[in-house]
This record gives structure tokens, C-alpha cells and sequence, in this order.
């Protein structure tokens, strides 16, 4: 078998027998990594912090991810479309999404039409996702998927 010792230098092939002394004399586990058809691949590792580790990986690629959606109070109905759609998509794998509605200059004065938007928008998306916060001074929405 080729051997990957603790520090990751490869050693090459070595016998199996060989492998696990080495492994012993280290005080760590000798692991398969990878099952070839001509030599299989074992690392000498901790076998404990392998484990934990490739269960915090997928904890944290399970974990859905907050995709964020910047609008203007004038947004063309196109536009609004696009951003709906990829919302439904998003919020059909999982994700959270965030809706942020900026002003500008003058658009301070109509902060009623950007509250009309965000009502729109939950409105909208109602039968994909549920309203998780809604806050109509920074005029943001956070939509979390329908369970």
C-alpha cells in the first residue's frame, strides 16, 4: 500500500504490516484513504479529529446560506421579475433571502413607495417563503423557505 505518514510526506509503498508499526509508533491510526485497483492509499492520522472534521464540514455545507437582493424604489417590473424568480429558486433549495430596498438623494421623501415595494415582494413570495424579519425603517425583509 502507499503510505501518507503524519506529517503528509509520502513514503511510497510499504508493506502493511510495516505501515501499522509505524502508525503505533506515532500513537496514531491508520486509515484507508483510498481503495485503488493497483495500491491502495492509507495515511497515518487521528482517526478521532478525521471524523469530527468531516462532520463540521458537513454540518457547514448543510447549513443554508443568506443570499441578499439590493433594490431601488423604481425598479422596472423586468427587473423585480428577474429578482423574484431567482428568489423562488433560492428559497426552493433552502437559502435565506434578503431584501434591501436603498434610497438615494431625494428618494428619502417617498419612503412610503419602498414599504410598498417590500410588501410587494412579501406578497409575492408568500406561497415559497415566510416573512423571518421585517424591518420597514432600514427597509429590509429577510424570507426564510416555507417548512
Amino acid at each position: 500500500m502507499l503510505l501518507i505518514d503524519h506529517e503528509n510526506t509520502n513514503r511510497g509503498v510499504v508493506d502493511t504490516r510495516d505501515a501499522v508499526a509505524i502508525a503505533k509508533e506515532a500513537g496514531l491510526d491508520l486509515v484507508v484513504v483510498s481503495e485503488g485497483k493497483d495500491t491502495p492509499v492509507a495515511k497515518i492520522l487521528d482517526y478521532g479529529k478525521h471524523q469530527y472534521q468531516q462532520k463540521k464540514r458537513q454540518k457547514q455545507s448543510a447549513k443554508p446560506s443568506m443570499k441578499e437582493v439590493k433594490l431601488r424604489p423604481n425598479v422596472d417590473d423586468a427587473d423585480y421579475g428577474i429578482r423574484i424568480n431567482r428568489a423562488t429558486e433560492w428559497l426552493g433549495k433552502g437559502n435565506h433571502v434578503k431584501f434591501q430596498v436603498r434610497l438615494r438623494g431625494r428618494e428619502h421623501q417617498h419612503r412610503d413607495r419602498a414599504r410598498e415595494l417590500l410588501d410587494r415582494i412579501v406578497e409575492d413570495l408568500k406561497q415559497v417563503g415566510k416573512v423571518q424579519s421585517l424591518d420597514t425603517k432600514s427597509l429590509i425583509v429577510q424570507l426564510v423557505p416555507e417548512s
